[in-house]
């Protein structure tokens, strides 16, 4: 077998690896429409359908295999790395920036350089060999998984660029919060709305997001001015539970003699 390779940009040229690409997609495509439903209840659910179509496919190709086998030496080859590991630098906005895709990462590790594996289907960042960030990894490029609570602290500290922040949108977690910052902006337009803002979500991020908003959803519905300190008094008020009240039941202690007697009457039978 000779191999031979194919022109750069010249995709109608696919060699015997791509051509077995499209062979794949196209029975996955059928058993997909056999099966009606592209709906799979988990990421394993999947992966065992995906493995049985591929084990229907070679089903044809066993003799084949075998002959091959029987020509084949054993191939005495370490295993390949599950992940590719990469150093990176996080930025002043606390994110990284793996494969052409942004994620968020604690804002104490400004400035430091963490220790980046990449799978096939996750990431995971280390710092003096700490787990810092476990996810989900990103297809495609210029994509971005920011998570506020990375974020904030800084935002906190220089609210002046919010306006112009590059993640802005990741910073409203709910549309209640969208609607909470347009309420604050129309009396506190500019760089104060924003501070208030920024201080909520700090707030949000520092004890329970719902909490948060389920206050907000409150001052709205009321028609309230919004503030940090308004949310702070809802969220930190603590609330009274009502206990039930239990009734002791009255100890009837002449049950116990008709169990006496009881037995007195079975032994007097047994005699």
């Amino acid at each position: 077998m000779k191999p031979r390779t194919t022109e750069i940009g010249a995709k109608e040229q696919n060699g015997d690896v791509e051509a077995s690409n499209g062979a794949i997609k196209r029975r996955l495509e059928q058993a997909l429409l056999v099966r009606g439903s592209r709906d799979f209840e988990s990421v394993e659910a999947w992966e065992s359908f995906v493995q049985e179509v591929l084990r229907k496919a070679n089903g044809t190709r066993s003799r084949r295999v075998e002959e091959e086998l029987a020509a084949m030496r054993p191939l005495d080859v370490s295993r390949l790395p599950e992940f590719t590991e990469e150093q990176i630098c996080v930025s002043e906005w606390s994110t990284i920036r793996v494969k052409h895709c942004a994620y968020s990462v604690p804002s104490r590790l400004i400035g430091e350089t963490l220790r980046v594996r990449v799978y096939e289907d996750r990431i995971e960042a280390d710092y003096a060999e700490h787990l810092q960030l476990r996810c989900e990894r990103l297809r495609g490029r210029n994509l971005r998984r920011i998570d506020y609570r990375h974020v904030i602290w800084s935002l906190v500290r220089k609210p002046g660029g919010f306006a112009r922040y590059v993640y802005r949108e990741e910073m409203f977690p709910s549309v209640v919060f969208r609607r909470a910052y347009d309420s604050i902006q129309t009396p506190h337009h500019g760089v104060k709305g924003d501070l208030e803002y920024l201080r909520i979500l700090h707030l949000a991020a520092s004890t329970l997001e719902a909490d948060v908003e389920l206050a907000l959803c409150g001052l709205l519905a009321e028609g309230k001015a919004i503030s940090v300190g308004a949310v702070k008094a809802i969220v930190t008020t603590p609330t009274r539970v009502e206990l039930p009240v239990l009734l002791a039941s009255p100890i009837d202690l002449l049950v116990y003699d008709a169990l006496l007697t009881d037995r007195t009457s079975f032994a007097e039978v047994g005699t």
